[in-house]
C-alpha cells in the first residue's frame, strides 16, 4: 500500500544536500517498493521516479503509486503544487516497461489491457491537475515518460533532454495522450514526430508542444527550493525558448506528411529533394507498417478531438488491439530482448494494411 508523506519522518531514501538549499528527504513512497520516492519540501510536493538503471521504466506498482499521491495532494491543503523528476542521470523516463509487458503476454501472466488503463487514468489526472505540476524532463523522456510530462502546467527541458515517441518501431504507436499535442503542433512536425519515432532535443520539444521552456540541468534545486517556497511558476522559472532546428525543415516536413495515405508519404519522402527527408523515409519504411498506417489515422482524428481525455479514451482502444496483434511482441523482441533490430512485420509494406479498417478501429466503429 502506498504510503502516507509524514513531514516529521526521519527515515529516508536519497536524501541529499541540493546545493545549499536545505537538505531534501526523500524516502520511499510504497510499503513494498522504493521505486517511487517522495518528498515534502516546504509547501511542495515532491515525486522521484527511482529505477535509474532501466531510465526510470513505469512498472504497474509506480503507476499505482503515483495515482495515490497525487489523488492525497490534490486534497491536500497544505500541498501548493507539485514537481516530478527522475533518479540517476540518464532521464526522467524511458517509457513504460515493454519487455516485461511483452513477457506477460507471452506467459498469460500479466495484464497488459489493465496496465495501459492505469497508465491512461493517471495521464488524464495529471491533465486535468487542480494545482501547479512541474516535470523536470532532463535526459532522456520517452513514451509513458511523455505521458508523466506533457500534460504538466510546466514542463521543463535541459541541454541533456532527448524526447521521442518510438513506438512504431516496437509495434506500437504513440499513446499516453501525445498525440493531442502532437496533432496540434506547427504544419506536421508532429507527424513526422509521431510517424518516425525519431527523437528531438530541447528545442525542438518546445517547438512541437511537448515542454515549455529550457533551464539548465543544474538549475533544478535552485527551481524547486523557489517553489517550495510559494513562489508562482514564472517567477521561480522564468521563459526561455530557444529556436528549434525543426523549423528550418518545415517545407519538406509539411509538404511530404500532408494527407492521410502512409504509402503516399512515404513515396512522398523518398522522392523528396531533400537528403533530410530521404533519411526520414528510410526511417518510416523500417517501422512496423501497421503501427505507422495505426498511427496516421490516430494523429488526424486526435487533432479533432477536444481533450486530452478523448485522446486517450482512443489510446486505450487501439493499444488494446495492437498488444493482441503479432507486432508488437516481435518489435520488442527486435529492439529490446533479442537487439537484432530484424523485425519480421506482420505487414511486408505499408500498402498492403487496410487503411479503411485501421480508421474504423481508431474510430471506435
Amino acid at each position: 500500500m502506498p504510503a502516507r508523506v509524514d513531514r516529521a519522518s526521519t527515515s529516508s531514501i536519497g536524501a541529499r544536500q541540493d546545493e545549499g538549499w536545505s537538505i531534501v528527504e526523500f524516502r520511499a513512497a510504497s510499503d513494498d517498493s522504493d521505486e517511487v520516492l517522495v518528498a515534502v519540501q516546504g509547501s511542495l510536493g515532491r515525486l522521484r521516479l527511482n529505477r535509474p538503471r532501466a531510465i526510470n521504466a513505469l512498472t504497474p506498482g509506480m503507476i499505482g503509486t503515483l495515482t495515490t499521491l497525487l489523488e492525497e495532494w490534490a486534497a491536500d491543503e497544505r500541498i501548493t503544487a507539485v514537481a516530478l523528476d527522475g533518479a540517476g542521470d540518464r532521464g526522467l523516463c524511458s517509457g513504460a516497461d515493454v519487455r516485461a509487458i511483452r513477457t506477460g503476454l507471452l506467459d498469460g501472466t500479466g495484464d497488459a489491457a489493465g496496465f495501459f488503463r492505469a497508465e491512461y487514468a493517471l495521464n488524464a489526472l495529471i491533465a486535468d491537475y487542480p494545482k501547479p505540476y512541474v516535470a523536470f524532463m532532463d535526459g532522456i523522456v520517452m513514451g509513458g515518460g511523455i505521458g508523466l510530462s506533457a500534460h504538466g502546467s510546466l514542463r521543463l527541458v535541459t541541454e541533456r533532454t532527448r524526447v521521442a515517441m518510438p513506438e512504431t518501431g516496437i509495434g506500437l504507436f504513440p499513446d499516453v495522450g501525445a498525440l493531442f499535442v502532437l496533432s496540434r503542433a506547427p504544419g506536421e512536425l508532429g507527424t513526422h514526430l509521431a510517424l518516425t519515432g525519431r527523437a528531438a532535443g530541447e528545442a525542438d520539444a518546445i517547438a512541437v508542444g511537448l515542454a515549455d521552456t529550457l533551464v539548465d540541468s543544474g538549475s533544478w534545486p535552485t527551481i524547486v527550493a523557489r517553489l517550495a517556497s510559494g513562489e508562482d511558476l514564472d517567477a521561480a522559472v522564468g521563459q526561455t525558448a530557444p529556436a528549434a532546428p525543426s523549423t528550418a525543415e518545415r517545407g519538406w516536413i509539411d509538404r511530404c506528411y500532408a494527407g492521410n495515405d502512409a504509402a503516399a508519404i512515404l513515396e512522398a519522402l523518398r522522392r523528396a529533394p531533400e537528403s533530410a527527408a530521404r533519411v526520414a523515409g528510410d526511417l518510416l519504411a523500417a517501422r512496423s507498417p501497421l503501427s505507422v498506417v495505426v498511427t496516421l489515422a490516430a494523429i488526424r482524428r486526435a487533432a479533432e478531438l477536444g481533450s486530452v481525455t478523448e485522446v486517450l479514451a482512443q489510446d486505450l482502444r487501439v493499444a488494446t488491439a495492437l498488444i493482441a496483434a503479432p507486432d508488437f511482441v516481435e518489435g520488442v523482441r527486435a529492439a529490446l530482448v533479442d537487439k537484432d533490430h530484424r523485425p519480421r512485420w506482420q505487414h511486408a509494406s505499408l500498402s498492403e494494411v487496410d487503411g479503411t479498417e485501421v480508421r474504423a478501429l481508431v474510430a471506435g466503429a
